[in-house]
């Protein structure tokens, strides 16, 4: 699964927001709230965003968006 989380990662960084939420879209983990999460932040659809950070269990990343990116990274190569 984090296979495709990290897809979907890629996706974002070349541009494609609308291929990395097809990924994340119908995936039930928390993981995939968390990037679906960020992506909802990047659309700047903060209520959804919101949503997506609580179904992942967290709070709104404080930090900018790379950082989210790397910080989601990191966790799933854990």
């Amino acid at each position: 699964m984090s296979e495709n989380l990290n897809d979907a990662l890629d996706r974002l960084e070349d541009g494609d927001w609308d291929g990395a939420h097809a990924i994340v879209q119908d995936m039930p983990s928390e993981e995939a709230a968390r990037v679906h999460a960020l992506l909802h932040r990047i659309e700047g659809d903060r209520f959804n965003a919101e949503f997506w950070y609580r179904r992942a269990g967290r709070r709104r990343f404080e930090g900018s968006e790379e950082e989210e990116i790397a910080l989601l990274r990191s966790e799933l190569r854990h």
